[in-house]
């Protein structure tokens, strides 16, 4: 069965923002299935508009930032 984005539902999100890249911390659920946290990254173009850009490595700022809303969101996982 392909991906379809429509049964692909947030049921919580945070958010934490710097100068130059946002990271979403969120709870999603595909088709009514199991709770999983995402985690991804988008950075700032030369525009000022934020794009994708591969999680990767977290800086120790990043991690100490969102470690906290992970721990809050995990809440919902319940």
């Amino acid at each position: 069965m392909p991906y379809d984005s429509s049964l692909d539902v947030c049921l919580a999100k945070k958010v934490w923002e710097d100068e130059n890249n946002r990271l979403t911390v969120g709870i999603l659920s595909y088709n009514n299935g199991q709770k999983k946290m995402q985690i991804s990254r988008e950075g700032k173009n030369a525009d000022g508009d934020y794009r994708f850009a591969k999680l990767g490595r977290l800086t120790r700022q990043e991690a100490e930032a969102i470690i906290p809303l992970m721990q809050e969101l995990v809440k919902e996982m319940e």
